[in-house]
């Protein structure tokens, strides 16, 4: 093993650790006391079984990571990628089709060792606690779709910077950086109208007191939208959920239908004021700027490796090529990624917090928020004690005491500003 080889398995092996302590830290900070304020919406019963939800979930993520992990390391060292390599090259394609198709065979592989977990997770935990409304031809869909669209987006996507690599010489970084950007910014109006109806069905929400209270509500603060609609949610899951899509004429406002079927009209709009807090605040539009920039970092940093000998060496490939540099890089630059991950979920925990002040100011009410989020904590079985190393390390938003009693000035300093939600929950575009 040469020099890379050694940074990039320490990388993996040190990350690995670290997630595992946070894991297990975040398993021994389980209270078996129930916290005051979520006295409300949690009775005994339904404070252990989210507790037992944080337990099955962090178990599994522990088994499917030191899976991940051994695979990788197998197929590392034991010459996996260069025999991969040297199989596609059998069929003496061109070279970006060579590199399509190597790519192509080990996402392949590794989708085909996820699948059984992925099954399991769906119809195994969720379905144990309740939340599971997947049935199995959903679920076969809902696959095929999403191989569809990497196979089409992703596929080109690739297919452009393999391109580029190959034929725009030393500034190709460059290249890459515009072409990936126009992507990201396309996707970006592409995705609200053609690709997510792909996977759930939006109806426009009909005429109520909801729809009259959320339009004079964005009238108030000056929030244009296209759209208000409903997202059959429930066809999958119980979890509730609300987001925006799309940018300018084309932003639409999304609510699950879980979400309406939980919550008063009036924690509903403060839910969407939290969701406009977010626009207003321009934390979007930041969030994508400083990843477009962090993207560019990268491919910058790609230009120096892509070609380099030394990195092909270390995965026992004879010789480098654009296609593997491009997998290897992602594997190099992983504590950088890693870095970047703990820099982007404080950013994210700090636009949290300003959109739940952003949303108590604006409707006048924020007991009606606070109001939701402790609805959405018992609903969703969250965690509402974790770790803050756990925090640190996975998550985009505080605490849901520290939310709770930064709205009602009941003392948040109390609470460490890294704590936040369960993993699950925040991982996803909610106000939760």
């Amino acid at each position: 093993m040469n020099g890379y080889g050694a940074v990039i398995l320490a990388a993996l092996l040190g990350t690995f650790l670290l997630r595992l302590v946070a894991d297990v830290l975040n398993l021994r900070a389980r209270s078996p006391d129930l916290p005051q304020e979520m006295r409300d919406v949690f009775d005994v019963d339904r404070y252990r079984r989210a507790q037992e939800y944080t337990l099955a979930r962090t178990r599994f993520g522990i088994f499917t990571a030191t899976f991940d992990l051994a695979v990788l390391l197998i197929f590392w060292f034991g010459g996996g990628f260069g025999w991969l390599d040297r199989l596609v090259c059998l069929l003496e394609l061109p070279p970006i089709a060579t590199g399509l198709l190597y790519a192509a065979a080990l996402a392949a592989g590794m989708e085909l060792l996820s699948l059984p977990f992925g099954f399991y997770y769906t119809f195994g935990i969720e379905e144990r606690f309740g939340f599971n409304r997947t049935g199995l031809r959903t679920f076969v869909q809902d696959r095929f779709k999403a191989y569809l669209l990497a196979l089409v987006l992703g596929g080109g996507l690739l297919a452009g910077l393999l391109a580029l690599l190959h034929g725009m010489g030393p500034h190709a970084w460059l290249w890459c950086w515009g072409g990936y950007t126009a992507f990201l910014l396309g996707l970006q109006y592409v995705a609200p109208t053609w690709l997510m109806p792909l996977f759930n069905r939006f109806t426009p929400l009909h005429d109520g007191e909801l729809k009259e209270a959320i339009l004079r509500y964005t009238g108030e603060v000056v929030f244009p939208v296209s759209g208000i609609f409903v997202i059959d949610g429930s066809r999958r899951s119980s979890k509730a959920n609300a987001f925006f899509a799309g940018f300018g004429k084309n932003r639409r406002i999304a609510l699950y239908d879980t979400l309406i079927g939980q919550h008063t009209v009036a924690e509903l709009v403060a839910i969407l004021a939290h969701e406009v807090g977010h626009c207003k605040k321009k934390h979007v539009l930041r969030g994508m700027v400083l990843g477009i920039a962090q993207a560019g970092f990268f491919f910058w940093l790609l230009s120096f490796f892509v070609h380099s000998e030394g990195l092909a060496a270390a995965f026992y490939l004879e010789q480098p090529k654009i296609y593997t540099g491009l997998i290897f890089f992602g594997l190099l630059a992983s504590p950088l990624h890693f870095l970047f991950s703990l820099l982007l979920h404080a950013l994210s925990r700090r636009a949290e917090r300003q959109a739940d002040a952003y949303a108590a100011k604006t409707t006048g009410d924020p007991s009606s928020l606070v109001a939701a989020l402790k609805k959405l904590a018992s609903s969703n079985l969250s965690n509402v004690t974790p770790h803050p190393f756990f925090v640190l390390l996975n998550h985009s938003h505080p605490p849901i005491l520290q939310r709770i009693r930064a709205l009602t000035g009941g003392g948040a300093e109390k609470q460490s500003p890294e704590s936040c939600l369960d993993a699950a929950a925040q991982r996803t575009p909610s106000v939760e």
